[in-house]
């Protein structure tokens, strides 16, 4: 037993020794690539005889935080919001005007730019919900139920109604598209809609005149109400990062992908395409090069599919959808709340509903008329 103790401890402090030795080399290391770091982010002129000999010492060392420091340039420079000068946004919008014009099936694909007018922050914009949270900014509390369709919302909708428009494809879920008047069928709400709860069960649709996800969260969906028809628990239809959209509506897979197949054009327009990048039935990816979808693309940041585009537009989505319609000289209708779907669509609660929310309630301007004559 004796001599098992007396040949144990030396292995046992040989393998501390060893840790010991590679902690050691381990720290140096850091130490020395958190110099050199600081270094390259200094101008050569700055950089001190010491430091320059230590450059040139840590060859492959150099090499290796040069193209990490590279990266972080390139992405810092692709997070910057860019706008495109007045001649030259005058320009291109006439090129896109052009190309709507002549387009036989026009589809377009929408993402949170497009809302950003209606003070509904946009995800990855240089003061974008993301943006602020990787900076360990406050995001503030922003209210989308009364939030209304902006200018480039009913500027798509009159380019559907003139028959230049076939279908959009939208990553928000404020619900704005169909608020301006879009019809279902010409909507894709891939990341779903706010206003819109549904039975799993027996399908039933049940649309609201407030936001419906007070009380749901990634994986849980359910609203705290339950089914007219059959009891069963209503969900909401949100989409969160990391989940996979299951429902049909107002989701609409279907019709976003028989929209992409016939597409001779595509106008992507307020989003940064880092999402739908990774979908290859929107893009034509199956067809030869030359038979695919025309892309123009409208944005204040740089995009993934920027290198493939026919034309990119830095500039706001409200002020380029006023340029184009009028280079085709097509008026964009106000909105009007009184002719708003939500309100003849939007079931309201009953009596013993009106303890599942709290959030604001949309009232329509026929009901505040009435109330007030009331009074």
């Amino acid at each position: 037993m004796a001599e098992e103790v007396a040949n144990f401890k030396p292995s046992g402090l040989k393998r501390k020794a060893s840790l010991n030795v590679s902690f050691s080399v381990k720290k140096q290391r850091d130490k020395t690539q958190l110099q050199i770091s600081k270094i390259l982010q200094k101008s050569e002129v700055d950089r001190t005889a010491e430091e320059l000999e230590l450059l040139t010492k840590s060859d492959e060392i150099v090499k290796k935080i040069s193209l990490r420091l590279e990266k972080k340039k390139k992405l810092l420079a692709r997070a910057e919001e860019f706008e495109d000068s007045s001649n030259v946004l005058e320009e291109k919008c006439m090129k896109l005007a052009s190309a709507i014009s002549s387009s036989q099936y026009m589809v377009v694909y929408s993402g949170a730019g497009v809302s950003t007018a209606a003070s509904i922050p946009d995800y990855r914009g240089s003061n974008g919900i993301w943006t602020r949270l990787q900076q360990g900014k406050d995001i503030g509390e922003h209210d989308l139920s009364v939030a209304e369709p902006t200018t480039a919302h009913m500027a798509i909708y009159r380019l559907y109604r003139q028959g230049m428009v076939k279908h959009v494809v939208s990553q928000n879920c404020d619900g704005l598209h169909l608020r301006s008047g879009l019809p279902r069928r010409a909507l894709s709400e891939v990341h779903g809609n706010m206003n819109l709860e549904v039975c799993t069960k027996c399908n039933l649709q049940v649309w609201r005149n407030f936001d419906v996800t007070q009380h749901t969260a990634r994986y849980a969906h359910q609203t705290a109400r339950r089914c007219t028809q059959c009891c069963e628990p209503l969900r909401d239809t949100i989409v969160h990062f990391g989940e996979r959209g299951s429902l049909a509506w107002p989701i609409n897979w279907n019709g976003a992908c028989a929209a992409a197949k016939q597409a001779d054009m595509i106008l992507c327009i307020g989003s940064s395409l880092k999402v739908l990048k990774k979908y290859p039935w929107l893009w034509g990816m199956d067809k030869p090069v030359k038979k695919r979808p025309q892309l123009y693309i409208v944005n204040l940041q740089w995009t993934p599919k920027d290198d493939q585009a026919t034309v990119k537009i830095n500039g706001k989505c409200d002020e380029v959808m006023k340029l184009v319609m009028s280079y085709l000289k097509l008026d964009i209708p106000m909105y009007d709340k009184l002719q708003d779907p939500i309100f003849s669509h939007a079931t309201i609660l009953h009596e013993q509903e009106e303890h599942t929310t709290s959030t604001q309630i949309l009232v329509s301007p026929d009901a505040k008329l009435d109330n007030n004559s009331l009074g």
